[in-house]
């Protein structure tokens, strides 16, 4: 019996099923094999049937089946991790927390404080169980830092991710769960989810390199634009339809009340 045995999991991956998301699970999942982590969660955005897929196929990887997903909340995002329902959508920040409890997962704040991401407002970071304190996705250090500070100052659970959204960088970072006396084989998604709670974490990985993050944040800017730009030209049709609605009638009137004066000059009306 060995006296001390490390995981290594990445909690936090998107797949193609995520409409930012590239690759496969399977591809995932055998490059989360290959560079040595014991689990990958697939936390696709708002969408759970791919991570329900992946965690039924890592044992055939030799890796921990565990599902999750990465929920929209009224707040910000939120990792729900171990769970095999979707979470409510749009839902208060401390109501989702408490769902995902009490459907047996880990609510987990990914990149907190990044608004340009959808990360939770301090504000609103009230309750969870563990918070992302290293996102190798994150552009500069400084939110990291953060995350880092807030998480020790209020007594929260730290885990880093590499909210890897291509294949090659998964596992960039990753969280490690140290267990005592156990083999490897005997570790299941409970006892991980357990120790994430617990807060037998440690935070190991490295940022995503800066010209990948360059091109992920522009990627990102052009969907926003491109969604703007969609909607003030649906708004303009729609401001334009009215237009041309309202001069038909206008013109429909003017028409009516020339007939009728006319009609009043004509000998018929007398």
């Amino acid at each position: 019996m060995p006296d001390e045995l490390t995981v290594r999991i990445d909690p936090h991956v998107h797949s193609d099923a995520s409409y930012d998301g590239h690759d496969s699970i399977e591809l995932i999942l055998e490059q989360a094999a290959e560079i040595g982590l014991d689990a990958v969660v697939i936390t696709d955005h708002d969408v759970l049937h791919e991570s329900l897929r992946a965690a039924e196929l890592a044992p055939l990887y030799g890796l921990i089946g565990i599902p999750g997903v990465e929920v929209s909340t009224a707040h910000g995002h939120l990792l729900a991790i171990g769970v095999e329902e979707m979470p409510p959508r749009r839902q208060p920040m401390d109501q989702t927390v408490q769902w995902v409890r009490d459907h047996g997962g880990v609510a987990i704040v990914p990149h907190p404080f990044q608004r340009s991401r959808h990360g939770v407002r301090k504000r609103y970071l009230t309750d969870c169980d563990a918070i992302e304190t290293y996102n190798s996705w994150l552009f500069t250090g400084y939110k990291n830092r953060r995350s880092r500070k807030f998480a020790a100052e209020n007594g929260y659970p730290g885990v880093a991710a590499s909210d890897a959204h291509h294949l090659q960088f998964v596992g960039r970072a990753y969280t490690e769960i140290t267990f005592e006396d156990t083999h490897r084989a005997n570790v299941d998604a409970d006892m991980i989810l357990e120790a994430i709670r617990d807060g037998d974490t440690q935070v190991q990985g490295r940022r995503t390199p800066f010209a990948a993050s360059t091109k992920h944040y522009g990627i990102g800017a052009a969907r926003k634009s491109g969604y703007y730009a969609k909607v003030g030209a649906l708004k303009s049709a729609s401001y334009a339809k009215l237009g041309a609605l309202q001069g038909g009638r206008f013109a429909k009137t003017g028409a009516l009340r020339g007939a009728r004066a006319l009609y009043r000059l004509s000998p018929l009306s007398r």
